[in-house]
């Protein structure tokens, strides 16, 4: 059967959007089902570049015709992709694009021809459905974060807003209360998820070495630089890169982590070539850097580059009603690893737990669960497994000034190191920042390490 004659009549039949472009992007027809999904008719469409849609999936080179039009045309395909497009009265419609590229009896490159599927009503539902599950806790939380009081509700609003898009993304909040969960969330959430998710601790690595893990570093350009070596940042390409302990980043850094935002471009160390590079950035601090904006120590053009969406971490003491929930997590999770059956906690010890002010916030927790575990011989933990200071409904004391650890007399009761300990923690295990912390030089630190025993963890 010659189907020539009815081409047209299948080509304007088909429900899914239809679009030929040459080898230049030119739309050369479209097809009805192109006219609904775009508010563009064909006439107004054939003749225009491809770019009028604006579409998310396209990478445009517009170099020349074919492969150095468009990235589509060099590889020959493209099946099923997730994107958004403008439609002509500006509103964005979620699509599956699948195009070929079309080649004439000799096996030259003529155009394409794209199919596009509205998929506006399926994200829809499944955004619906999503917030049905965070409404009842249908799954273990969101992206593994629990919580069910109001601010953890809108904590999960603001992550799956936020997600939908590119913007940079500070998270702020006392240490323990998860901000690393809440940026793996913001990345597995959105449009990124597949790819890499790249954390890099700020305050673990001195100033010469958290240059060369950001942006890498080529054979000889530092004393140690045996080979060449990518950058977290070029790691993370097409992902996420999540800055901890942002606050902590040198001067001088931040004047190349600046650079590198705006022009989207590195320069490894050592070298002189720039390498482009498309990543999200999301940051998180315990500090205060408004404050450190104002005494200098923070560049204003960096934290207003980063803030530009915020989001804080609420501490446990500010949603306690959360605690039951999290300490039957924790149980559950301790059990996985434990031979001990333990299932859950008296009425009497969950009064104490959700008593107490958490200081700590959810780490804390998480340390009085395990540390229950090991003295709750089975059954149900009860108020004597409980840590002391929470069984005893005792208010923790604020911590001394960190200098005062040197300053008071070790009584031998393990108390001096404890402080000690809770000050490397504090900095990351950065030995220069707890050494500035506690009045002390660096060697200081590094002795007092080695006489009490203390190594860096992993």
């Amino acid at each position: 059967m010659d189907l020539g004659p009815y081409w047209k009549t299948i080509f304007d039949t088909l429900r899914d959007g239809l679009i030929v472009v040459d080898t230049q992007g030119k739309i050369i027809a479209a097809n009805p089902g192109a006219e609904e999904i775009t508010g563009y008719r064909a006439d107004e469409l054939e003749g225009r570049s491809c770019r009028i849609l604006n579409c998310t999936g396209c990478k445009f080179l517009g170099e020349g015709p074919g492969e150095k039009w468009c990235k589509m045309f060099a590889v020959g395909r493209t099946k099923d992709k997730k994107c958004l497009i403008t439609k002509k009265d500006r509103r964005t419609v979620h699509i599956l694009k699948s195009a070929s590229v079309l080649r004439d009896a000799a096996g030259e490159m003529i155009g394409a021809v794209e199919t596009l599927t509205d998929i506006s009503q399926i994200i829809r539902q499944e955004r619906e459905i999503q917030s049905l599950r965070q409404t009842f806790h249908l799954d273990d939380g969101y992206h593994g974060i629990l919580g069910k009081t109001a601010r953890m509700q809108g904590l999960f609003e603001m992550i799956e807003n936020v997600a939908q898009s590119d913007a940079p993304v500070m998270i702020t909040g006392e240490s323990g209360t998860g901000k690393e969960m809440v940026a793996r969330a913001v990345h597995e959430a959105g449009g990124r998820k597949d790819k890499p998710f790249i954390k890099v601790n700020c305050a673990a690595l001195n100033e010469s070495l958290l240059e060369s893990e950001l942006f890498g570093h080529v054979k000889g350009s530092f004393t140690g630089a045996d080979r060449n070596r990518i950058g977290r940042f070029e790691a993370a390409h097409d992902g996420t890169v999540f800055l901890d302990e942002i606050g902590d980043i040198p001067h001088a850094t931040q004047v190349k982590l600046l650079r590198v935002l705006e022009d989207k471009e590195i320069e490894k160390v050592g070298d002189h070539y720039t390498i482009p590079v498309n990543v999200r950035i999301i940051t998180a601090t315990n500090r205060k850097l408004e404050e450190m904006v104002q005494q200098g120590r923070f560049r204003e053009d960096l934290f207003f580059r980063i803030n530009v969406f915020p989001i804080q971490c609420p501490p446990l003491a500010e949603r306690i009603e959360d605690v039951p929930m999290l300490a039957q997590h924790f149980i559950r999770l301790n059990a996985g690893n434990s031979e001990k059956r333990i299932l859950g906690i008296t009425p009497e010890a969950l009064d104490k737990l959700t008593a107490y002010p958490w200081p700590g916030n959810i780490r804390e927790l998480r340390n009085a669960i395990e540390y229950a575990f090991v003295l709750c011989a089975g059954g149900s933990i009860d108020v004597g497994d409980l840590p002391g200071k929470i069984s005893k409904g005792v208010e923790p004391q604020p911590d001394p000034s960190p200098a005062a650890v040197f300053r008071v007399p070790d009584s031998g009761d393990g108390a001096k190191r404890e402080q000690f300990l809770r000050v490397l923690e504090q900095c990351g295990w950065n030995q220069s920042k707890a050494a500035r912390m506690l009045g002390v030089s660096r060697v200081t630190v590094w002795k007092r390490m080695k006489k009490y025993g203390i190594q860096r963890p992993g």
